[in-house]
């Protein structure tokens, strides 16, 4: 199977694939005519994905894991690779939220959201590239976030976040030489269950949170998992080829001056 050349089908790896922007992505990829590998660590949320791509005529295969344990990374990238070819493009989408201002954070969830987000992008991108060098080719977009800014209540999340781009500026180096892209997206308040649920753990109504978030943004709405696909669509296109080391924010104009407290 080639990972290269415009028009040719490639294997494209999302983790946290399983439900919300991770599901929007493999779904867009699938349609954009890649081979996708749905990752998650719920293998049967996963499954529900990639059989909803093969019904619309996609081709998908699942995989469950645990991004932050590096065997289970390596096991699942050579898997991957044994069924379905050399990994072409790999999205770092999981993640998880384990929010609380810093006094009260326990080392525990710092340890769990920084493993989580951080350390599987290093674990995934580390074993994924291997494919990519050897063909010359590739695409990475990893998922970070305007929190990365700064954001109350989410040190270890904010912390992983700007990691993140700390990390993808790195490997846009060091990758940049073997023809492999590597990028980030900045996703600002995103329609989602792990959105839903802060709403809820912080007892107010999701639909008043949407309000307030749109309210604050330059497009006066909120954001649906299928404009970050959209992102990572475009990043990981062929057209998309001199775009390297650059972190693309999604967020309605959240981060323009004056918006972003």
């Amino acid at each position: 199977m080639s990972t290269s050349g415009a028009g040719a089908r490639r294997v494209a790896v999302v983790t946290g694939a399983g439900s919300g922007i991770g599901s929007a992505c493999a779904e867009r990829l699938a349609a954009d005519g890649n081979c996708v590998a749905v990752v998650d660590r719920d293998p049967d949320a996963a499954r529900l994905v990639a059989d909803r791509i093969t019904i619309e005529g996609g081709v998908a295969t699942a995989y469950g894991a645990d991004v932050s344990d590096a065997r289970e990374v390596t096991a699942t990238v050579d898997r991957i690779v044994a069924d379905l070819g050399p990994v072409g493009i790999l999205v770092n989408n999981a993640g998880i939220l384990r929010d609380a201002m810093l006094y009260k954070l326990p080392e525990e969830d710092w340890d769990a959201v920084i493993d989580v987000h951080l350390k599987g992008a290093f674990l995934f991108s580390k074993a994924a590239q291997r494919s990519m060098v050897e063909h010359r080719h590739g695409r990475i977009v990893n998922m970070s976030s305007t929190s990365a800014l700064g954001n109350r209540g989410q040190a270890n999340y904010a912390a992983a976040k700007a990691g993140i781009q700390g990390f993808t500026r790195t490997l846009a180096l060091e990758l940049g030489p073997f023809g492999i892209t590597v990028n980030a997206i900045g996703p600002g308040f995103i329609e989602t269950a792990m959105t839903r649920s802060v709403a809820e753990r912080t007892g107010g109504s999701f639909e008043a949170m949407k309000e307030r978030m749109a309210a604050a943004v330059a497009t006066r709405r909120t954001g649906l998992p299928a404009d970050i696909a959209r992102a990572v669509s475009f990043l990981t296109a062929e057209d998309a080829g001199f775009i390297t080391g650059q972190c693309l924010y999604v967020d309605g104009g959240l981060t323009l001056p004056g918006v972003r407290a």
